[in-house]
Formats: C-alpha cells, structure tokens, sequence
C-alpha cells in the first residue's frame, strides 16, 4: 500500500510503499516490480531521500550497537543508528562525532550515502574521511564489504552516493577524543562579505569549528552577520560529559500558511543579529553549540502546508558569494542562511559535496515564484565552477547537475539496478 513520504523540508510530496527492516538479513523482496531506496530518518531536505511511487526501505529499526571500542574510539553499528544514540553511548567515554551536521537526529547510513559535512570541513574534511568500512546489500543477493582497501571504488561510489548503490546495512567509523562536552565558543559581529572573509582566515588558524549566520534581509550591506567559532574545551574535566538533549518546545502542527514570511523575518533577523554582541569566548554546551534548531522540533512546519526549499551552493571565492547574496534577494528573505568555508581535505566519495571554497545555505518557503529566483542562481553557481548539494535539493535540471559533477559517469557502472529515487530519476532522465 501507497503511503505518503516526504523529506524534512515537505517538498516534494510523494507517495511510496514503506518496508520496515528491522534485521540486516531480513528478506526483501527485490523482485517485485519497481525500485527500491533505503530510507533513514528523512532529513534530506530535497528528493534525494524519495522514491515517488516505488518502495523505501525503512531502516531505523536498524539502531543495534555491534561493538564500541571505548579505548580506541573505533564504534561498529548498524546503518540506521542516528547520532544522537552515538553521542548518548560514546561522549560519557570521552569520544564524539568526527564530523556532524546541524542535526544529531540524522542516520548513520543517511550520512554515509549523503557525505555530510559540519564546521569543521577546513580540517577535518567530511564524515567520509572517517568511515572505516561498510557493509552493502546489492539487489542480486550479493553482500560486498567496503573500505579504503577492499572494494576502493564502490567505498568511493557509497560515500556521497545518494543511496543508489545497494543498502548499507552498517557501518565502522573513527570517531573524535574529547575531554567533555562543552565547547569554547566566540561570537563575532560582522558587516560585509569581505569582513566575513577576513574573520574566517583568522579564525581558521586556530579553531576547528567556524561557520556564520547571515543577515538575508537588510539592504545597508552585503552579508552582514555573526560569525561563531568554537573548540573542545579541555580545562573542565571528564566529569562533565554531558550528551545534548531536548528538544525543547516543538511546532505541534502545520500553519495553514507559513509563519516565516517578509515582515517576521525582518524583525527575527534584526533581533538575531543586533542580539548577538561580540563575546570574546565563553564556555556553552555542546549541544547548543552544534545543534541550534534541535531544541525546536519539527520547525520544518513553520513554512506551512507547502513547506521549504534549501538551496545550498559551494564556489570558489568570496566575490561570488557576495554575488550570490545579491541575487537572493529576489527570493526574499531567508529564514536560516548560513556561510562558511570549506577546505581542500579531499573526500573519498565520487560525488562528494566537497572542495575548497565558500558554501551558502539559504532556506524559503516554497511557492512557484522562487523557482526562477533559485534557477538564475544555479547558473551563477555554473558560471563560477561550482556545484550544489544534492541532499539539499529538490529543484536543480539535470544539465546543471552533470555539470556540477562531471564524475557522474564514473559513478553509474555502481548503481544498483534496483535502487533508485526521486532526485536519481530528475537528474538522470
């Protein structure tokens, strides 16, 4: 039976079969007619993670701990195990996360298949750069086991893989030694793009986590914002290993419009940034810190029955970021946009969103006029040599996509033939 499926950003509305697996062995029946995709916790904001009239394959019952090495930080577990069960059993061990997103509620397949990437790229590069090894269902009945050494190319066709090359059914990682669960954290007040590039140089050199909120809305500069950077902080102790909880309040259900337009924005971006004085360092909690929209569950509904889109670019400099800043401003305001620099450490997947450059994440309601505004800057983002996030998207053509990853036909020989989704079918056809 058809249920309906949709991704955190409730853009596209698609309708799918729903298989609950709640063993790695459990039989699936891959020769029923249609295509298959595995499905993790749906926090993809675009199609990457639908499969419009075929079958997902529910993973979160998925969530068994294999072994955890707690003197080594080596942690064995199972594709649908989310972050926030991660932090809960390996932070009061003194490990955490190597790379995380700004949710911890995201799988761990979901951030294999999808490379994600957090603040701290300019070091540590992606979540792929410290996935050990994985096992992979293919649709013929074959299990490959996938690392830097056995199986290379399809480990480099899986990472950022978008789900197409079979079910991951668990995975090895590395994970990161801390001494506790609070970060020393700044925040820094900023005018213009260029401050911004200034900021981050310096903040680089001696913070692992770096990123900025941009202020979409005022017309008196170009990405004005506030910039945070943070470190593990080390004086504390290990008594303090905390793991991050909430949320706490949630949207309980969806407006019959959405809450975030022109006129709220104005007044939040204001408050954010005019609330946000320069503090040279404080002591704030992990989970805050890494996880901001967290503590508000299911925000997603705020941008009401159409839901949001999430454009998210990576090019090559700060003049074209300023560029594209510019030219958001046809779409209106965006209620959550978010900048930072990305590094040169190379990712081993084939489709990695990845490289040295600025990213900008930008977020709106959905309604047909921003299709125009979000195509104009998908063509400046060309233009410049960049790309986009395919996890983030729900819109690109397929032209653009080939151009922003021109290793897409290396890729192809390592899709599964019965796996498939929404986004694979929009690009490709």
């Amino acid at each position: 039976m058809m249920r309906d499926a949709v991704g955190w950003g409730r853009y596209p509305k698609t309708r799918s079969r729903r298989i609950e697996l709640r063993d790695c062995d459990e039989a699936i029946p891959f020769g029923d007619p249609g295509s298959f995709l595995a499905h993790g916790m749906g926090r993809s904001l675009g199609d990457s993670c639908l499969n419009d009239g075929n079958t997902l394959l529910d993973t979160p019952g998925l969530g068994r701990v294999l072994a955890f090495d707690s003197l080594t930080g080596r942690l064995h577990a199972e594709a649908g195990i989310t972050f926030d069960a991660i932090i809960r059993l390996v932070l009061p061990h003194g490990w955490f996360l190597p790379v995380t997103p700004g949710t911890r509620f995201v799988s761990l397949g979901g951030a294999i298949a999808n490379d994600v990437h957090g603040k701290n790229h300019h070091r540590a590069g992606t979540f792929g750069n410290h996935v050990l090894g994985f096992r992979l269902r293919r649709s013929d009945g074959s299990w490959q086991r996938c690392s830097p050494t056995e199986n290379p190319e399809m480990f480099r066709a899986t990472i950022g893989g978008l789900g197409l090359t079979g079910l991951i059914t668990d995975a090895e990682i590395q994970l990161k030694p801390v001494v506790n669960s609070w970060i020393d954290s700044a925040t820094i007040r900023y005018g213009s793009v260029d401050e911004f590039a200034d900021l981050t140089a310096e903040s680089e050199r001696d913070h692992e986590y770096v990123v900025a909120w941009v202020d979409t809305c005022t017309t008196r500069a170009v990405g004005p914002g506030v910039l945070i950077r943070g470190n593990h902080n080390v004086d504390a102790g290990p008594q303090t290993r905390i793991a991050p909880t909430g949320p706490v309040v949630s949207v309980p259900v969806i407006p019959p419009f959405s809450l975030l337009n022109g006129g709220t924005l104005r007044a939040f971006n204001t408050a954010y940034y005019w609330g946000r004085p320069t503090v040279a360092k404080r002591r704030v909690p992990l989970g805050p810190f890494f996880y901001p929209l967290d503590a508000l569950g299911a925000y997603h509904r705020l941008y009401g029955p159409d839901g949001m889109v999430q454009w998210q670019a990576l090019v090559p400099s700060h003049e074209v970021a300023r560029e594209l800043l510019v030219e958001s401003r046809r779409a209106g305001a965006s209620f959550l946009s978010v900048m930072k620099v990305m590094g040169d450490v190379p990712s081993p997947g084939m489709l990695s969103f990845s490289g040295k450059g600025v990213t900008i994440a930008l977020d709106f309601p959905f309604e047909a006029g921003i299709l125009p505004v979000l195509d104009r800057l998908d063509d400046l983002v060309a233009v410049a040599g960049g790309r986009l996030y395919p996890a983030k998207d729900a819109r690109m053509s397929g032209r653009n996509f080939r151009l922003f990853y021109p290793q897409w036909e290396e890729f192809v020989p390592f899709v599964d033939p019965k796996f498939s989704s929404s986004f694979w079918r929009r690009v490709m056809g």
